[in-house]
């Protein structure tokens, strides 16, 4: 069933009891990067392992996602300021204990590519709280996965129809 969590802003990034923040860099520019996490949040299924599907809802104001396993969220879009940065939050959630979670993409120029930023924000019960900061770990791999297929994924679509590579981690 689904569980209405607290409404928190972009501010949480920086307020949040948890606050996991990993980054890589990729050889694709901001803008196709922001364009896949923003403009093609169907995509997200075709990169992110850990995503069984996504799509966008009320005219890309708010998100529906359902992680692989189960976990199923309804999420609003916080920020959206092109090439820079993509953020939501969790408004609903199957997902036990959580009571705010607010996740932010930040993209900055490096290079002839970008330096991706992904901060996980998430507030809770102490044992949720203890529980998330020990994942940390697989949340990283599963950050630097994501981030590494969605880089192949743009650099396949560059070189044009055919040349797309296989998903890691996920049977084609």
């Amino acid at each position: 069933m689904a569980r209405r969590l607290r409404p928190v802003e972009l501010d949480f990034t920086r307020t949040a009891p948890v606050r996991l923040v990993f980054v890589q860099e990729v050889a694709v520019p901001p803008e196709r990067v922001f364009r896949a996490l923003a403009e093609d949040v169907s995509g997200w299924s075709e990169w992110f392992a850990a995503v069984a599907s996504a799509r966008p809802l009320d005219g890309g104001a708010g998100r529906e996602v359902r992680l692989v396993g189960g976990t199923r969220f309804r999420e609003t879009v916080v920020a959206a300021v092109r090439h820079e940065v993509y953020a939501y939050r969790v408004d609903e959630t199957n997902a036990p204990g959580l009571r705010a979670l607010l996740e932010e993409w930040r993209l900055t120029p490096a290079g002839s590519g970008t330096r991706v930023q992904w901060t996980f924000a998430a507030g809770g019960p102490g044992v949720l709280l203890f529980v998330l900061r020990r994942a940390r770990g697989g949340l990283g791999r599963a950050f630097r996965g994501a981030v590494t297929a969605l880089e192949a994924r743009l650099a396949a679509e560059e070189e044009g129809p055919g040349s797309a590579r296989p998903h890691p981690g996920r049977q084609q």
